[in-house]
C-alpha cells in the first residue's frame, strides 16, 4: 500500500488526519493554514531562485522546485518543496509557514523526504531544511540512521492502521484540534 510523504506529517500532528483520509474518506475542509501556505508558495519560490543560500550554510548548489519523489521500493511518494544539489550532498529543503519552530510532525516529512531521495538517488542525505516561511529562516536537520528508522516503522504502523481499520486515540494535546479540519468528526474529543 503507498502512503505520501504529507501522511506521515500528519500522522506524528494527529493520526485520525490519516484514519479519515484512508479508512473513513470524508470531504475535507481547507484551514486558514493550508489556504496561506498555498498562496505564499510561488512567491518564496521566486524570491527563493534569486537569493544565495547562505541560509542554509551552504556556498553554492543547484536548487530544484517542486519535486515529485516516489518509491515503489518504500511505497511511499510525495513533491518536495525544494532540493539543493551540491557537487557532495543532496538536501532537501520543506517551506512551513508555522510561527515558532518546526515540530516533530514537520521533521518526520522531512526524514520521508530523505529517505525518498536516498532510495532513488543512491546517496546518503545527512542534512536536511525547514525553511520557515514567516521567520525567513532555515532549520537544520541532521538526517540521523535512528530518524530514518524511526520514520520507517511509523511508515509500517500507517499502513496496519489503515489496512486493520484501527481507530487511533485522539492527540494528547487538545489544542491541536481547534484548527482541524476533521473536528466534527471526533465526538469523542468535543
Amino acid at each position: 500500500m503507498d502512503i505520501r510523504i504529507s501522511d506521515l506529517k500528519q500522522y506524528y500532528y494527529c493520526p485520525r488526519v490519516v484514519f479519515y483520509e484512508y479508512v473513513l474518506p470524508v470531504e475535507r475542509k481547507i484551514t486558514y493554514k493550508m489556504e496561506k501556505g498555498r498562496a505564499i508558495q510561488e512567491e518564496i519560490e521566486r524570491l527563493e531562485s534569486r537569493r544565495k543560500l547562505k541560509k542554509y550554510g551552504l556556498e553554492k548548489g543547484e536548487r530544484k522546485f517542486n519535486v515529485w519523489l516516489a518509491s515503489k521500493r518504500l511505497g511511499l511518494s510525495g513533491k518536495l518543496d525544494m532540493i539543493i544539489e551540491t557537487e557532495v550532498e543532496i538536501y532537501p529543503v520543506d517551506f512551513k509557514y508555522t510561527k515558532g519552530r518546526p515540530y516533530k510532525n514537520h521533521l518526520y516529512q522531512l526524514v520521508g523526504y530523505a529517505l525518498l531521495i536516498e532510495d532513488i538517488q543512491q546517496k546518503t542525505v545527512q542534512k536536511g531544511f525547514v525553511y520557515l516561511i514567516p521567520q525567513q529562516d532555515a532549520v537544520i536537520y541532521e538526517m540521523t540512521r535512528e530518524l530514518k528508522d524511526e520514520c520507517l516503522v511509523t511508515i509500517e504502523e500507517i499502513r496496519t492502521m489503515i489496512v486493520k481499520e484501527i481507530f487511533p486515540d485522539p492527540p494528547s494535546q487538545r489544542a491541536k484540534c481547534a484548527d482541524c479540519e476533521f473536528k466534527n468528526y471526533c465526538r469523542d474529543v468535543w
